[in-house]
């Protein structure tokens, strides 16, 4: 125990964290801080391009194989399984409805591509290596956890079938969401062009990537404080201790199947991450159309300024130092 918290200490103590929590400090204090949304957006593409990139020049290195296909499978299991998980725990801990408890369900069961970034970080500013392909992993996570959702909300029969619209609309959100597309297809390119690609535009890729996260994350920061001032009277302490236990469910489940997969110690905090993650992106465009009588403030306060805040500071930090430990 004593490892896991001086290894969790020192992965805690760098520059992306330590800005997320600057930008966290200065909403509750209700600084006039902030970061304009032009440029949140430019950093947000850049940071999808280069992680997509990146993980393509990997795979094309490491070849398409069956520890490949294995690990998307998996992906795909827990992001179908976990939101099942998340349901019963909200069910148990709070007197949230079937509908917003499924609707808040989707979005532990998918990921936060934000998270799996920082969580790359600390590992490279640590030299820690991992699975180049687990970006595809990330990938393959988004969309199988809205499908259990909706499947949840039928089975408990909340209002009606009318509810559920499972529609042109709503694949083209799952499917087509911009961070998807550029994720998907950042990877494929760098697949494509491999290491001779990496080495023209390695400048861009590799220099400036620490630094544009740090000023991401800052704004992140930014906005989950806001999100946290303005859920007082939304969330009870049921709800708020769901955001925190569930990520440590989710990443509990993650560990045993990187285990199961013989993932490097890279790999299987990486997996422990995206299990523990909870989408802020791809999931709530994708609730506003299958789902849009649930209460958007719920889950999205709970993904983006419980949860997201805790992967950030303590979470990641801790699956690092437990993955070295463990997978060592």
């Amino acid at each position: 125990m004593t490892q896991i918290l001086t290894i969790a200490g020192q992965n805690l103590l760098t520059p992306m964290i330590l800005c997320f929590c600057l930008g966290l400090i200065a909403a509750l204090a209700r600084s006039e801080l902030t970061i304009p949304e032009a440029m949140a957006k430019a950093m947000s593409i850049y940071l999808l391009f280069a992680i997509g990139f990146k993980g393509g020049v990997s795979v094309a290195e490491h070849g398409f194989d069956a520890q490949l296909i294995a690990a998307l499978l998996a992906g795909v299991a827990l992001s179908f399984l976990l939101p099942f998980a998340a349901f019963a725990m909200l069910r148990i801990l709070t007197g949230m409805s079937a509908l917003d408890a499924a609707a808040v369900a989707a979005h532990y069961g998918s990921i936060s591509i934000v998270t799996f970034v920082t969580a790359t970080s600390v590992l490279s500013g640590q030299g820690i290596e991992s699975e180049g392909y687990m970006v595809a992993v990330a990938a393959a996570m988004e969309a199988p956890a809205i499908v259990s959702a909706l499947w949840l909300v039928a089975r408990a029969g909340t209002g009606g079938a009318k509810e559920i619209r499972m529609d042109a609309r709503l694949w083209h959100e799952i499917l087509l969401n911009g961070s998807i597309v550029l994720l998907i297809g950042a990877f494929v390119i760098g697949a494509v062009t491999g290491a001779p690609g990496m080495a023209r535009i390695e400048s861009f890729i590799i220099s400036p990537f620490q630094g544009v996260l740090c000023l991401f994350l800052l704004d992140m920061g930014l906005v989950a404080g806001r999100g946290l001032r303005g859920a007082r009277g939304i969330l009870g302490p049921g709800a708020l201790a769901f955001g925190i236990l569930m990520p440590i469910v989710g990443a509990a489940a993650g560990a045993a199947a990187g285990l199961a997969l013989g993932l490097s110690p890279g790999g299987l905090a990486l997996m422990m991450t995206l299990a523990a993650s909870a989408s802020y992106i791809a999931v709530p465009a994708a609730m506003r159309v299958a789902l849009p009588e649930a209460n958007p403030a719920i889950y999205l306060t709970l993904s983006l300024g419980v949860t997201f805040p805790f992967n950030l500071a303590i979470g990641i930090p801790s699956y690092v130092a437990i993955a070295q430990i463990i997978g060592g």
